[in-house]
C-alpha cells in the first residue's frame, strides 16, 4: 500500500492582533503549528508556501455563534478572506466553524503540562487553535 503525497492543507485562526497558522503533513494526516503572525507576516508565509507549491487548500476559522449565526467577527473574517483572495487569487479557501477551537486549544495546552506562563505566551493559543481546527478537518476527510 503506497502513500500518495498531497499538497498541504493550511489552517488560519484569524485574530485582530495575531493570526495563528497550522499546516498538515503531505499525507494530510497530522496538523503541525507553523506559527503566529501579524498580517504582513502571514502574507510573507503564504507567499513562501505558494512559491514552493505546497498549499492545496486554506481553511479559515469562521466563528459562528453557538446557534450558527454570523456576527461582527464573521464580518471581519469575510473581509480578511476577500483581502487574502485579492492578494493570492490562486488560493482555494474554505470557511470552517471554529467557535470552540481556542477553548479546546487552551485545554490541550493545559493537558500538555506546560506552565501557565508558557501557555499564556502570546500566539501559542493562536497556532494551537489553528491546529485544533486542522486536526478536526483532517479527521473528517480521512474517515
Amino acid at each position: 500500500m503506497g502513500f500518495t503525497l498531497k499538497k498541504r492543507v493550511v489552517a488560519i485562526d484569524y485574530g485582530t492582533k495575531r493570526i495563528g497558522v497550522a499546516q498538515s503533513d503531505q499525507l494530510q494526516l497530522f496538523a503541525q503549528p507553523v506559527g503566529t503572525f501579524d498580517r504582513a507576516g502571514l502574507s510573507k508565509t503564504v507567499q513562501e508556501m505558494l512559491r514552493s507549491d505546497e498549499i492545496g487548500k486554506v481553511l479559515v476559522g469562521y466563528p459562528l455563534s453557538s446557534n450558527g449565526e454570523t456576527n461582527t467577527m464573521t464580518g471581519v473574517i469575510d473581509r480578511f478572506i476577500e483581502e487574502l483572495l485579492a492578494e493570492f487569487p490562486q488560493l482555494m479557501i474554505e470557511r470552517i466553524d471554529e467557535h470552540h477551537s481556542s477553548k479546546d486549544a487552551r485545554k490541550i495546552l493545559a493537558a500538555s503540562g506546560k506552565s501557565r506562563k508558557v501557555r499564556q505566551e502570546k500566539g501559542r493559543v493562536d497556532s494551537a487553535a489553528a491546529c485544533v481546527m486542522l486536526t478536526d478537518y483532517l479527521e473528517s476527510i480521512n474517515h
